[in-house]
């Protein structure tokens, strides 16, 4: 029971994430919000990394691996998916999520030289039929255009070579401060990207960009991320089933905070990308 709660927990906070940055943008610039979001959760992070559980500091050979997984895994990865909210709905952000766990599968095939299972390869192509569907009517509709798709597209792939870059690299450093510095690392990457960019007259530091920033920080960065480790510790199989509800809370944020529609585009899209992800995941018999 408490595995359940603590699932589903995690995939209603994990979804939550594009609503929160549709928020944010409203108000500034996307990378400003990230490089903000990723200084905040850092801190924090890093702040119970060396202040509470008196972490060694990283060695010469964890800072080079700790720069690239920051690079790949928050910089590339989440400074794209803000920038991609300009373009892209939020129902169809937290779809692009769930496709994640089948690209890491296929790209960890290419990474170890093994065969493509057929499971994988039909998974993957009804998965890209899925977004394909529920994109369809949002571009109909300006709720989504072809930029965005292709920059979330760029932002999942980066957060898959991270994933696959993590697991194959020796770490002997907590997780609380390897998350605290890849976070950190994150926002010094795109840091002289959002200086050049960023028209700073129109940002506004109201409201909505606080609460922003508090839940993405905080609520994601943080909450979300140590629900993911404590299922990734008590059964890694099974927590990837809980990413496939991040769709469905995506699209009901989506709808109640955003009135972004819901069609039954969506509902086969989602259907369709859910099946392909279960199909891939199916262990071999």
């Amino acid at each position: 029971m408490k595995n359940l709660f603590t699932g589903l927990l995690f995939a209603a906070l994990w979804a939550s994430a594009s609503a929160a940055t549709k928020f944010g943008i409203q108000s500034v610039h996307p990378l400003f919000l990230s490089n903000v979001r990723f200084f905040l959760a850092g801190a924090l992070l890093l702040s119970i990394a060396y202040g509470i559980q008196k972490n060694k500091l990283p060695t010469t050979q964890e800072w080079k691996q700790l720069a690239i997984y920051g690079l790949l895994n928050v910089a590339i990865y989440l400074g794209c998916f803000s920038w991609a909210m300009q373009y892209a709905s939020a129902g169809i952000g937290s779809l692009s999520t769930a496709t994640s766990p089948l690209l890491i599968s296929i790209l960890s095939a290419l990474w170890l030289r093994r065969s493509i299972r057929w499971q994988e390869a039909l998974g993957l192509l009804l998965g890209m039929i899925g977004v394909s569907c529920a994109v369809y009517p949002l571009l109909q509709n300006s709720y989504a255009r072809w930029e965005g798709i292709v920059i979330l597209a760029v932002s999942m792939l980066s957060y898959a070579i991270g994933t696959i870059y993590y697991s194959s690299r020796q770490w002997n450093l907590s997780l609380i401060a390897i998350n605290g510095w890849q976070v950190l690392f994150g926002g010094l990457w795109i840091l002289p990207i959002t200086l050049l960019v960023t028209n700073w007259s129109t940002n506004q530091y109201n409201t909505a960009f606080w609460g922003s920033i508090a839940w993405l920080a905080v609520v994601v960065s943080i909450g979300a991320v140590q629900l993911w480790l404590y299922l990734l510790r008590v059964d890694p199989v099974k927590a990837s089933l809980w990413l496939f509800l991040c769709p469905i809370f995506g699209f009901i944020y989506a709808s109640w905070l955003l009135n972004e529609p819901i069609t039954v585009y969506t509902f086969i899209g989602t259907g369709l990308v859910i099946l392909g992800l279960s199909i891939a995941w199916k262990k071999k018999s």
